[in-house]
């Protein structure tokens, strides 16, 4: 099963100017490393807000100009500067948008699904595909010559979602692929996930639906206050008691069927100096204030916490 997407040592930081000439940067994503390999569906979890869409937005080369990234995204192997993130998207590697504002409003939705096309047979292939998609998921051919405007919310989340299955992707980046949509929707669009999983393609999964991310995933990168801090198989995240970040464990523990066992805290908005889960943590060291654990590997699972570092080290 060979690679696909490898992500290694990632920071995104933002310059802003405040109160005037003050130059501030806010760091969003710190040191993220995570891989994609072929046949395999990778679920990015974390709270709303958190950065994650950053990442996606990164491995596509579509971040805004006062964004700073280091760090080093290979795809295939091969390292992806700008040019070659240009030539691949929307083509071997597609992403399902979150915000509905990635829709032309000047455009109908379904020129805008089927795009650019090089001669008169390929979109007429391409037009047959789009409205089969689009039948799928309940947009009837009155759609096809609607404005986003006319659009209902859910309406143009299926319009987004279709928009990336026309095409053929190796790799598929979901982001926040299912809110707005019914629950019949919602199983679809896993069913298509995964379908596309079979076909030996890879998916990086973005969402805030642990639900959704149980069902679909394969493996499970939880995303805490721009960190990835543990990376497990998706059936150990059934079970408290085989994930290893104290954070897991707690987001295990507060799901309804766990009895809502809500752990006090919040995620740092700003940048510590420590483990950012510091202040919530029950089982904190006393180097974990102001030392931050690299992200290592424990028995095939990868952490970020100093109390594995000291297993590894042997200590």
């Amino acid at each position: 099963m060979g690679k696909l997407l490898e992500v290694n040592n990632l920071s995104i930081s933002f310059t802003q100017y405040v109160q005037g000439l003050n130059r501030h940067d806010t760091k969003v994503i710190s040191d993220l490393s995570i891989d994609v390999n072929e046949n395999e569906i990778v679920a990015v979890l974390g709270s709303s807000g958190s950065g994650k869409s950053l990442l996606a937005h990164s491995i596509l080369g579509i971040l805004p100009y006062n964004s700073h990234v280091e760090g080093e995204i290979k795809y295939k192997g091969q390292v992806l500067d700008q040019e070659l993130k240009e030539k691949l998207r929307g083509e071997e590697i597609c992403l399902i948008p979150q915000s509905v504002n990635f829709l032309d409003p000047l455009m109908k939705v379904s020129e805008q699904a089927i795009g650019e096309c090089k001669d008169e047979k390929e979109h007429e292939e391409k037009k047959i595909r789009q409205r089969e998609i689009f039948g799928k998921y309940g947009l009837d051919e009155s759609v096809d010559d609607l404005y986003p405007f006319e659009l209902s919310g859910g309406m143009a989340r299926k319009v987004l979602l279709s928009t990336a299955l026309i095409g053929d992707p190796d790799l598929l980046i979901a982001d926040e692929p299912t809110p707005g949509l019914d629950k019949k929707s919602v199983e679809e669009t896993i069913t298509d996930i995964k379908n596309l999983k079979e076909n030996n393609k890879g998916i990086l999964l973005i969402t805030h639906e642990i639900n959704v991310a149980l069902k679909t995933a394969d493996r499970i990168a939880i995303f805490y206050s721009g960190y990835v801090i543990e990376i497990n198989t998706a059936e150990n995240f059934k079970n408290a008691e085989k994930v290893l970040h104290p954070y897991s464990k707690a987001l295990i523990e507060s799901l309804p069927r766990n009895g809502f066992n809500l752990t006090e805290g919040v995620q740092p908005l700003n940048e510590v100096a420590g483990c950012p889960y510091y202040e919530n943590c029950l089982v904190r060291l006393d180097k974990c204030e102001n030392n931050k654990p690299k992200l290592v590997n424990h028995d095939g699972v990868m952490v970020r916490c100093f109390n594995y570092e000291e297993v590894n080290d042997g200590s």
